[in-house]
């Protein structure tokens, strides 16, 4: 195996992670409680919803990396197709809570497992619509 892809394996990984963790870290800041808080006290509703945010997130970044050349490319299509995630997921929470009094957040919050699964699936479907489109 040739030096070079070993290196660049290294460094698409790197920054691959370090972008994960920064998406992950941005999206915890619109949530209305504290993710990790919630996860170390117990809380499998949110600990479902954070896995499974992790896993779309990882999905989309699994994705941008595989269909583009050039790192900074990656990195863009990565952190657009979040922004996109992010709105859509905002959009969907509203109009559940308007539409059919369906407050994700707050049920997440209380630890309602059902709620946890349901918000974290949108992410999963979010995630599987917007890498194909990449």
């Amino acid at each position: 195996m040739d030096f070079n892809i070993l290196v660049g394996i290294t460094v698409w990984t790197l920054v691959g992670a370090v972008l994960l963790f920064v998406l992950m870290f941005v999206d915890s800041l619109f949530t209305k409680y504290r993710d990790f808080e919630e996860v170390k006290n117990g809380n499998m509703a949110v600990t479902s919803r954070m896995i499974m945010k992790l896993f779309a997130q990882g999905y989309i970044l699994s994705s941008s990396i595989s269909t583009s050349n050039d790192l900074l490319e990656a990195i863009v299509v990565s952190v657009v197709s979040f922004i996109i995630l992010l709105v859509i997921e905002h959009l969907v929470h509203y109009l559940l809570r308007i539409v059919a009094k369906f407050d994700l957040e707050a049920g997440t919050q209380q630890g309602k497992l059902g709620y946890g699964l349901f918000s974290g699936a949108l992410h999963i479907v979010g995630a599987l619509i917007i890498s194909s489109c990449l």
